[in-house]
């Protein structure tokens, strides 16, 4: 759905009359701003503000940004803590818990120096609390069940109220059985933008939250007392396929933003360009302190916020370079096997175990052709461990993997996928054939110092 057609009236009326029941009376609840919710799982439109102070917003990879209203000069939100179904990928849903109908939440947009008013209505099984990461708040809103405030029973509705001092990206999370909550799906991300709309502005200007799940192939819950050996690793809570792609124009210059609410670091890799770090929680890096880089390195707990040109275009690449964390669900607890003839095996197994399905003899890569030709019999929603396919075949990847897609004359609000990328002619790689340049002629240098070498012709390692 694109929100950005709708008024505000039409976009509070999404919420319907979905309000469930709960302790909070009926007078007290009109008195609210209304919920809004959506269980999409696809990039909404940025939501440009028509009350309040402007500012430039963000576009929340595969999410949204939640609507306030405005009263007495109070910017007011309505979150709702609850069970929620999402969709990781075309084919995989899982039971999770999260905020207004999502998981992760929906993205808050303040600007510096706003008066903030947050409703938080708890439709959990078990109390909850919100923890306002990296937020300068008075100490009774930080938010830390039992230290800072009581908890927020099943059906009560507890109310935030703060400044929002300082401009950057941060998170929200609950502090009250994190380890149950979090590994659930909680999480969402708060964007406080500069009162200066002319403070570092950029074209397009994406966030998103790194998160991870255990979730057994035929299952639809995480398993919570998982600590490290994950096997969905999420970008929003989505894996590739399911990850839209950041579309953006040539020569934009752009800004993403992610935090990480895992229990490990991630490097993150941008193919085709490099970039700078810009910001963190802490706040924005100043020019002197900023070096280029193609990976970042972002720690449990953190937020980044990287900045570059697309000035090359194309269908770039943008990940986790922790091999297994471009994986998906079947990807864990399979015996590497390279090399090893199964063929005589096959045979005897499957009369033991009739699902047997002889696996990685030359690699991994085969598993994911098998997927794009439908051959590899799967158990109930779950996904392959590398799956998606590109205008030339398998893409051999999952979990934390998109692209950044460059192209000329797209107009500000357009980000649509204008799909694959059309190479130019002499600038696409390809099998070597009888069409090559012609050779100069040159000698061999050797180092000195009599390093023994030998030179073979080409043609000596092919086979015929």
């Amino acid at each position: 759905m694109d929100f950005s057609k709708f008024s505000r009236r039409d976009f509070f009326k999404l919420a319907g009359a979905g309000i469930a029941a709960s302790t909070v009376s009926k007078v007290a609840m009109a008195a609210l701003p209304e919920i809004v919710t959506t269980e999409q799982a696809n990039t909404q439109a940025p939501l440009h503000p028509n009350t309040g102070r402007p500012y430039n917003p963000v576009v929340t990879l595969n999410g949204w940004s939640l609507p306030w209203r405005m009263n007495n000069g109070v910017k007011e939100f309505h979150l709702v803590a609850e069970p929620v179904l999402r969709e990781m990928a075309p084919g995989m849903k899982a039971h999770l818990w999260g905020y207004n109908g999502q998981s992760p939440g929906p993205t808050i947009e303040v600007v510096e120096g706003d008066r903030v008013r947050i409703f938080v209505t708890n439709r959990l099984p078990e109390h909850t609390s919100i923890h306002w990461h990296g937020q300068p708040v008075p100490n009774g809103m930080d938010g830390v069940s039992g230290l800072t405030q009581p908890p927020i029973q099943p059906g009560k509705t507890f109310m935030y109220e703060f400044v929002a001092k300082r401009p950057g990206t941060f998170m929200y999370h609950p502090h009250a059985d994190e380890m149950v909550q979090m590994a659930m799906g909680m999480m969402g991300t708060w964007i406080t933008h500069p009162k200066n709309t002319k403070f570092m502005p950029v074209d397009r200007d994406f966030v998103f939250l790194l998160n991870a799940y255990d979730i057994d192939p035929g299952s639809y819950t995480p398993k919570i007392n998982t600590m490290l050996d994950f096997n969905l690793w999420t970008f929003n809570s989505r894996v590739f396929p399911g990850i839209d792609s950041m579309v953006v124009s040539k020569n934009d210059r752009v800004r993403i933003r992610f935090g990480n609410l895992t229990m490990t670091n991630h490097p993150i890799h941008l193919h085709g360009h490099e970039f700078q770090v810009t910001g963190t929680d802490g706040g924005w890096v100043p020019p002197t302190a900023r070096w280029p880089e193609v990976t970042t390195d972002v720690a449990v707990g953190q937020m980044r916020a990287i900045e570059f040109i697309a000035d090359n275009p194309g269908d770039w690449a943008f990940h986790c370079h922790k091999s297994h964390h471009t994986m998906n669900a079947m990807g864990h607890q399979v015996p590497t096997l390279l090399g090893v003839k199964q063929s005589d095996l096959v045979g005897k197994i499957s009369n033991l175990v009739p699902d047997y399905m002889a696996m990685g003899e030359t690699g991994m890569a085969e598993m994911s052709e098998m997927n794009a030709m439908m051959e590899m019999p799967l158990p109930e929603n779950t996904l392959p461990m590398m799956t998606g396919t590109g205008q030339y075949g398998a893409i051999d990847m999952g979990g934390m993997f998109t692209t950044v897609k460059v192209r000329e004359g797209l107009t500000r609000n357009d980000y649509k996928d204008p799909g694959p990328y059309k190479h130019p002619k002499g600038s696409l790689a390809r099998e070597v054939m009888n069409d090559l340049p012609p050779v100069e002629r040159s000698q061999v240098t050797v180092p000195e110092g009599g390093t023994e070498m030998s030179v073979r012709k080409p043609m000596g390692d092919m086979k015929h």
